[in-house]
């Protein structure tokens, strides 16, 4: 699809200062260089401010050259591929707003699913311990501490850039009951004080193959390789998260993962090998195995 934007006659870095004089003008310079009408009006609004009632109502506010410029340059970047969520610095999960930069993943409704079944199994405990590993921009951490207000939540990253992604959008959104480790999985809690076991380990950790396809297409070509894949078959770091786990689980605590379409039953056996119980995979609203997971038995 973006291959066939670029042969449309009006590229936007053929359009003129004179061009974009006000906001009905710029849009329809903008959809003559094939931008969609949604992804214009977004990018438009991000640069003046203006919302998305007020492109309509005030359709011929002025835009200065500089604003003029910033569209441009925006529209360029989109027309070439760039993920939405970067070009705006932001996207919702939750019902809320994450700050998101190219060094983090980009957030996705299907990891609301994880977050559903997290909420779920400690919903009966009182102040529970919750580690998120490989946490990104801290949709999934963030989002349990505000659901639950008495968890003392961990989120982990072994990258610093991500991990001061998801600490400010901790501070942004009041997730004051968060605390962050920088490292690599279980390793980050080594110089941290942290609890030795949690009522609950989640983690949406690299589980694309290095060999799928998929890497090379669509928004995955602007987002950070290594929360993508794990350089290997896709297992690698599933294995070592499920490996670590036991050790670091209270009695009767859970983990949760999400996973690929095609992984759920790999993931399952690998619980129920290292002595899960109540091993389980959800599906998502696709229908497509997403998040599983397992309790550690008490005995």
């Amino acid at each position: 699809m973006l291959a066939a934007r670029s042969r449309l006659p009006c590229p936007v870095s053929a359009l003129s200062p004179d061009s974009l004089s006000t906001v009905a003008v710029t849009l329809a310079a903008l959809a003559r260089s094939g931008l969609p009408a949604l992804e214009a009006r977004m990018l438009v609004s991000h640069a003046t401010g203006l919302s998305r009632v007020q492109l309509i109502t005030q359709d011929t506010y002025g835009i200065d050259e500089a604003v003029r410029q910033q569209i441009s340059e925006l529209a360029a970047r989109r027309l070439a591929g760039e993920p939405m969520a970067y070009l705006l610095g932001e996207r919702e999960f939750f019902g809320r707003t994450f700050k998101v930069t190219p060094a983090v993943l980009i957030p996705r409704p299907d990891t609301e699913l994880l977050v559903e079944q997290a909420l779920d199994r400690i919903e009966d405990r009182d102040a529970p311990d919750v580690l998120d590993m490989g946490t990104g921009s801290g949709i999934i951490a963030i989002t349990i501490a505000l659901a639950r207000r008495d968890a003392r939540v961990w989120a982990t990253d072994a990258s610093a850039d991500a991990l001061a992604v998801a600490m400010g959008n901790a501070q942004a959104l009041g997730a004051t009951n968060l605390r962050a480790a920088l490292g690599d999985w279980y390793g980050a809690l080594a110089e941290a004080d942290a609890p030795h076991a949690f009522d609950l380990i989640v983690s949406n950790p690299p589980y694309i193959a290095a060999t799928d396809e998929h890497l090379g297409q669509g928004d995955l070509r602007f987002e950070p390789a290594s929360a993508l894949t794990d350089h290997d078959d896709g297992l690698r770091h599933l294995r070592a998260i499920v490996t670590g786990a036991p050790a670091r689980l209270a009695a009767d605590g859970w983990l949760l993962l999400e996973h690929g379409y095609d992984q759920g039953e790999a993931v399952r056996t690998l619980l129920t090998e290292a002595g899960f119980a109540d091993v389980f995979t959800a599906q998502d609203l696709a229908g497509h195995d997403r998040c599983s997971g397992g309790r550690r038995p008490a005995a």
